[in-house]
């Protein structure tokens, strides 16, 4: 048989590398004349540059820029011929603010990488949106590119209180937003209500926070902030498109890089897999862009995860044969303490099942 092996990473976990090869450990375990094909896959949010790498090749540039509190952090440029990837969240991402002071957390740092990736050469730049710990509307990463206002840009969402008027630059590279999500920037299904509470933000305070970003957007482009996708990353969204970007679906120009759609019709079985399989899955994540594409290459994808939180029905709503959870085979402790080889045994088990 031929295994095509997609997963995204598990989060706090596996990165989608470290998850594909654990997969593919298990299932040689039970299966070793089964012929598989890596994929590891990502949607914009951690490890986007990693799995480019792998995929394209190109050249990784190491810089540095500033964290959202303000201390200096790594991050990664990958320049593939005139195109750079940047990743936000490695700038400004939920393991660097430990869902805390989310009101003051910037996207400066995402900006300097955008600026890093012009600065060698490249004139288009795509900015993966995900896993950020941020929400202060992009104004950070706009502060960087050179844009100016009545009120600190840099500075976290609450220094925006009583912004009017913001000046915006020219940017010299074509920005492309890289992600899945479509809410707009404010209102009830904007960044702050829909994603504010994962970044710690109390709930009687989210009101305010929106109603900060509603300043910035009035400041700034009120219509953009109501485009689908302005509030992806606590609104780094909004501020690329601000700046004349476009919104690409994160996993369908991953998918494309890695030609998954052809590698689906070589394999006879689809596997992918993540963090926790939930219906939230069909919200531009991974294990649903897989599926997806198994359904239109008429292969059969199967989907092991750490928790499993769906249903048959709305499994299979998701495009997914069957799905595995982790902490069903080995428990919650040893899937946490030992992820690798939690998920080669469960890649083990699944394989006496799907493989011929």
């Amino acid at each position: 048989m031929r295994i095509l092996v997609a997963p995204d990473k598990f989060a706090g976990t596996l990165t989608a590398v470290e998850a594909a090869e654990a997969i593919a450990a298990g299932w040689r375990r039970h299966a070793p004349d089964d012929e598989l094909d890596l994929a590891p896959m990502a949607d914009g949010g951690p490890g986007f540059v990693d799995v480019l790498h792998a995929a394209l090749g190109g050249e990784l540039l190491a810089v540095t820029v500033r964290g959202p509190f303000g201390d200096p952090v790594p991050g990664t440029v990958l320049v593939v011929g005139d195109t750079a990837y940047v990743e936000s969240a490695q700038a400004c991402g939920l393991h660097l603010t430990g869902a805390e002071r989310a009101e003051e957390a910037t996207t400066y740092g995402v900006g300097e990488l955008v600026r890093a990736a012009g600065d060698a050469g490249a004139t288009t730049v795509v900015v993966g949106l995900g896993g950020s710990g941020t929400n202060d509307g992009g104004a950070g990463l706009l502060a960087a590119l050179g844009a100016t206002a009545d009120r600190p840009l840099d500075a976290g969402v609450a220094a925006l209180a009583g912004i009017t008027t913001v000046t915006l630059p020219t940017v010299d590279v074509r920005l492309v937003a890289a992600s899945d999500v479509d809410n707009p920037l404010t209102g009830l299904f904007g960044a702050t209500k829909t994603f504010g509470p994962q970044k710690g933000v109390p709930e009687d305070r989210l009101p305010v926070l929106d109603g900060w970003l509603e300043e910035l957007a009035l400041a700034t482009d009120r219509r953009t902030s109501l485009e689908k996708g302005a509030g992806a990353a606590g609104g780094l969204g909004f501020a690329l498109l601000a700046l004349g970007g476009t919104r690409e679906p994160g996993i369908a120009l991953v998918a494309d890089a890695v030609r998954l759609a052809e590698r689906a019709r070589a394999a006879d079985l689809v596997l992918t897999g993540e963090g926790a399989f939930d219906f939230s899955s069909r919200s531009g994540k991974v294990p649903y862009g897989v599926a997806a594409i198994a359904e239109a290459a008429l292969r059969p994808c199967v989907a092991l995860a750490g928790q499993v939180l769906v249903g048959s029905r709305e499994m299979r709503a998701l495009g997914v044969e069957s799905a595995y959870a982790l902490v069903d085979l080995v428990g919650e402790e040893r899937a946490f303490a030992e992820p690798a080889g939690s998920l080669a045994d469960l890649a083990a088990r699944v394989a006496r099942t799907w493989s011929r």
